[in-house]
């Protein structure tokens, strides 16, 4: 029914303009303000029926049993969530007494913090790259010889009172902190300066010292390391305290890093020990022919030779190279009798060349070319092509760490010696330059020249590991030892090379141990191998001292509880 607008206002007492204030202020005296009608309702009664009421408890521990079985998508039962909605309910809250009486199991909760997910293979791959790793934790011992044990890096650990000197067990008590650090697998229940002093004592040792870390408790650790890397979920104390910042989660990173340096390292390396030999070779070789035979090898020649070996020489960079298995270092005594030994002897094959070139008639008899005694300028081209091959050439055998026509070089060091050769050859064959004193020879003598630089490049390898083996100090070692076998060894120790060689071909083939390959290709030599029995034993004689004053310290508190003399026990424990 349709109502005109002027019969609502009439009815309600006021226009289109509604209400003023006075007569809003007088309605609501009369009327009082506008409210919906409540139903009132005692609270005690709608609580004690809820609790009398079964229908309402079905349905809470359905619930409670919906959350701890689904737990969404299929899993497995939630059974910590099923734990924790019980201790909720049955915990007072903000409320630290409680009634009394005895206690409820309710439940085990138990508590799992796993390693990163690919810490057992990255320290698997450090280890075997030869960097020692240490496990610093604040957790109890017992969980950080299980981490270790999991992690595969040995459980010889230790707890924090033995970096103060105040471990219980006299034996290791009595060890150097500075030798406990460096031996140890880990230390348990450590603190902020704990981590910062096992730093400082390894890097007091000359060792180089990385730390990776998370908290802001490894802050000063990790500014105080050599190398201060911290992982992915890192703090920002310890972002800003570290030199690499990791921005993926797993600590594999790191085993990159590793190789990637010993790569540069190994590179810069190389090319040390070529530049003392190139020089050493340069200046001697030449020297000794111009006092020798008064003749002067074009200084422009020498400048052609610079260029061409400085553009195969930048190469290095982008080079292949085989990181050191090992931690490797400036070994300023193997780069430099490596450089002087190459370098002399290029030198001496220069020099050799010369006279025979000069002074005698072997080319020309065994390769059917002609003589060049008479003409100088032919003479320095034949020269300058037999010391452009060897000096570039021997980029090849400071590079490698095994034969050089083994390892393959980069594709663009190959292309550069190609190139650079070829340029040198076609020079030595093709030019004729009066200010500069060269005449072509022909692809005869190329071809001689080549021969002989080839065949004398050989012995370079052997040279380089006879330096190496005889720094090493190995060279000694063998000499006392087969000294010894033809003494008082059995076929002169026939049986133990045929050991060590059927050792090698399994380490070859894959079927030896790491561990064992490890300490036999490293440890080869007979003193070296003692000292490891010697450590052993050490060890084994700590674990025996160390069960021993464990089990008389549990027989003493069982003495003391029982109330027993222990004066009239007699105090023998066997183990």
């Amino acid at each position: 029914e349709k109502v005109p607008i002027e019969e609502v206002f009439e009815q309600l007492k006021c226009n289109r303009e509604g209400l003023s204030s006075d007569e809003g202020a007088s309605r609501l005296q009369i009327f009082g303000p506008n409210k919906l009608e409540e139903k009132k309702e005692s609270k005690l009664l709608k609580f004690l029926g809820f609790m009398w009421n079964p229908l309402s408890w079905v349905m809470e521990a359905a619930a409670i049993m919906a959350i701890a079985l689904a737990n969404g998508g299929g899993k497995p039962p939630d059974w910590q969530d099923f734990v924790g909605i019980v201790c909720l309910l049955e915990v007072p809250e903000k409320n630290k007494d409680s009634p009394g009486g005895p206690w409820q199991f309710v439940g085990l909760l138990s508590l799992f913090d796993p390693p990163r997910h690919d810490s057992a293979e990255t320290i698997r791959r450090a280890l075997n790259l030869g960097v020692n790793v240490k496990m610093i934790t604040g957790d109890q011992l017992a969980i950080a010889k299980e981490t270790g044990r999991r992690l595969g890096m040995g459980t010889n650990m230790y707890p924090s009172s033995s970096l103060l000197g105040g471990h219980k067990d006299a034996s290791i008590a009595a060890i150097p902190i500075e030798e406990l650090i460096e031996k140890a697998d880990g230390f348990a229940g450590v603190f902020p300066e704990h981590k910062y002093e096992i730093v400082k004592k390894l890097q007091e040792r000359k060792h180089i010292c990385g730390m990776t870390g998370d908290g802001v408790n490894d802050a000063p650790a990790l500014k105080k390391a050599d190398i201060g890397i911290a992982v992915a979920d890192a703090t920002d104390a310890a972002r800003s305290a570290s030199d690499i910042v990791l921005t993926e989660p797993g600590l594999s990173v790191i085993i990159s890093a590793v190789l990637t340096s010993r790569a540069i390292f190994q590179r810069m390396k190389n090319y040390t020990i070529y530049a003392v030999s190139i020089t050493i070779r340069i200046v001697f070789g030449f020297m000794f022919i111009a006092l020798i035979w008064k003749f002067d090898f074009s200084p422009f020649m020498v400048l052609i030779i610079a260029i061409l070996n400085d553009g195969t020489i930048m190469t290095i960079s982008k080079d292949r190279v085989k990181p050191s298995p090992l931690p490797d270092s400036w070994k300023l005594k193997e780069i430099f009798a490596t450089g002087i030994v190459l370098g002399g002897y290029l030198a001496l094959m220069t020099v050799i060349f010369f006279w025979i070139m000069k002074d005698t008639n072997f080319f020309s008899d065994t390769f059917g070319v002609r003589s060049l005694r008479n003409s100088e300028v032919e003479m320095m081209a034949a020269l300058y092509l037999q010391v452009s091959i060897v000096s570039q050439a021997l980029i090849f055998v400071t590079r490698s760490r095994s034969w050089s026509f083994i390892e393959r070089p980069g594709l663009l060091l190959l292309g550069a010696f190609l190139a650079a050769q070829l340029v040198a050859t076609l020079i030595a064959v093709y030019a004729n330059w009066e200010f500069a004193r060269i005449k072509g020879v022909g692809w005869g003598w190329a071809g001689v020249i080549w021969i002989y630089s080839i065949v004398f490049y050989f012995p370079l390898d052997l040279m380089k590991f006879a330096i190496r083996y005889i720094l090493s100090g190995k060279a000694w070692n063998n000499l006392l030892e087969n000294k010894t076998a033809f003494t008082s060894k059995k076929d002169y120790g026939r049986e133990e090379r045929e050991a060590q060689w059927a050792l090698a071909q399994r380490t070859l083939h894959g079927l030896q141990q790491p561990e064992t390959s490890n300490i036999f290709n490293e440890k080869s030599s007979y003193r070296e191998l003692s000292e490891i029995a010697e450590q052993a034993k050490r060890r084994a004689e700590v674990a025996r001292l160390r069960e021993v004053l464990t089990l008389k310290g549990h027989v003493e508190s069982v003495v003391k509880l029982k109330g027993l003399d222990i004066d009239t026990i007699q105090q023998h424990y066997t183990v």
